[in-house]
């Protein structure tokens, strides 16, 4: 198709009227009705037992509903693999399905697709996740071929080489890219040894994987005692109870007791990294510092500030380095909490001649979170938009029970689901003044940037002396 020069004109010209008009930020039209009243998850009838071996289970009943899902969490993830070869267990938990005593690879999956199910591993710093899903009537399927992958996996010599073929190969890629190598720096500033540093395995640790020392981790981690099962669904409690009680009664505890991971730290050096990236035409900024863990009561007023900072599109740094300055297309900011410490980081991808400009602007807005004391239209829609995001990511049974199996890693009970928008809306701006004061000053944060050494440290020097990292 042709687009003639009159053509062309035209959208040219709508485009600019309407980027104009988008650029106008205009209020609301004071007729609008009020918001609607809030909402929380109701208190949820969350059934508990803890069977004789050890193993917790959670049942949460939803009649009619056509479909299971369900999470086996056993606590041990990344964080306590031997320093030298963190991310082994994130590497074993992908290969649960490929393979048991009884099953193949291809038999698992023909039995999954035979109940309109699924299954799937992963682990995180804190635990390993074994999630399932299926038809209600495939409960049964389902509740034995999670007991098989969980308990019996044989990480076939042929299906670990192939994994470690596929997981190099990914990791070359990884390492081309600056938000991984800054997340990487990063971590290592915030954590300095504590295992919660840890960001990807390494190409060394993977060349060192055989299925003996799969076999190994499996046997040392995959305990009944550390381990929770939840279900959630159009379950019939006894009967399921009866299904678990087959597959997983006679699973015992075989390896010593998990070590208990020391407390992360709560405080970083206020100092500037840069890792050189020649003939980069942008930065690629952290800034941040360790914060506090999922169960610390400043948790949840951190994420309320954190969505008033920079954690949404109506964020004060979006608005200001995206809207206002155009340093950037997508700012963005998380608090992270976990079992045992957490992380606070903003970050961005920048030209690299406002790498100083950008940052002035980000210390700027951090410093006024503990200075300024938020407005109160300000802080609503924050509220509206934090309460209002949980709900959706927790309306799919899925999501809802894989945040009840988060919750009891990190420490936290079941009616945490249903406190948690109460919470959020008790927190006042006061509070998120003090959050401010306490996380985000300027003076506390650790920044790292990855970008052209020349241009970039000349840039960063502006703040004071600049460490320049190796690659």
């Amino acid at each position: 198709m042709t687009i003639t020069r009159q053509a062309l004109g035209l959208l040219l010209a709508t485009s600019s009227l309407m980027l104009s008009a988008a650029a106008e930020e205009k209020p609301l039209p004071k007729e609008l009705p009020a918001y609607g009243p809030e909402r929380s998850i109701p208190a949820l009838a969350i059934t508990q037992r803890t069977m004789p071996n050890g193993l917790a289970v959670w049942f949460l009943n939803r009649p009619g509903f056509p479909k299971v899902a369900s999470y086996l969490v056993m606590r041990g993830g990344n964080a306590h693999d031997p320093a030298d070869r963190q991310g082994l267990t994130g590497f074993m938990a992908g290969l649960l399905n490929e393979g048991t005593r009884t099953r193949s690879s291809k038999q698992i999956a023909e039995e999954l697709q035979a109940i309109g199910g699924e299954l799937g591993a992963y682990a995180n710093p804190d635990a390993v996740y074994i999630q399932g899903s299926c038809l209600s009537n495939g409960l049964p399927g389902l509740i034995d071929l999670m007991a098989d992958v969980t308990r019996r996996p044989t990480f076939p010599a042929s299906e670990v080489e192939l994994a470690k073929a596929n997981t190099l190969q990914g990791l070359q890629a990884q390492e081309a890219q600056p938000s991984f190598q800054a997340n990487r720096a990063f971590n290592a500033a915030l954590f300095g040894n504590h295992p919660y540093r840890f960001v990807s395995i390494t190409p060394e640790a993977v060349k060192a994987v055989t299925p003996e020392v799969l076999r190994a981790i499996h046997a040392a981690r995959f305990q009944p005692s550390q381990a929770l099962l939840v279900i959630s669904g159009d379950v019939h409690e006894v009967s399921t109870m009866n299904l678990i009680t087959s597959a997983f009664g006679d699973w015992k505890d075989t390896g010593d007791k998990l070590a208990q991971l020391p407390e992360a730290p709560r405080t970083s050096t206020h100092e500037f990294l840069l890792l050189p990236r020649p003939g980069s035409v942008q930065s690629t900024l952290r800034v941040g510092r360790p914060a506090v863990a999922a169960t610390h009561a400043d948790y949840i007023p951190l994420q309320l500030a954190n969505v008033i900072l920079g954690g949404s599109f109506d964020s004060r740094i979006v608005k200001n380095i995206r809207e206002d300055k155009g340093y950037t297309y997508s700012p963005g900011a998380r608090a992270a909490g976990m079992q045992h410490g957490g992380s606070y980081s903003v970050r961005a991808d920048v030209r690299t001649e406002v790498t100083a400009a950008s940052l002035m602007e980000i210390f700027y807005e951090m410093d006024r979170m503990g200075t300024t004391t938020v407005g109160e239209d300000e802080l609503l829609r924050s509220k509206r938009y934090m309460g209002g995001t949980y709900l959706f990511q927790n309306q799919m049974l899925r999501a809802l029970t894989g945040t009840l199996a988060t919750y009891w890693v990190n420490g936290l009970k079941p009616e945490a689901l249903s406190e948690f928008i109460p919470k959020v809306n008790a927190v006042s701006a006061e509070e998120v003044r003090r959050i401010g004061r306490t996380y985000f000053a300027a003076k506390d944060q650790t920044i790292v940037v990855v970008g052209d050494e020349a241009k970039a440290k000349a840039e960063l020097e502006q703040f004071g002396p600049v460490q320049v990292l190796k690659n």
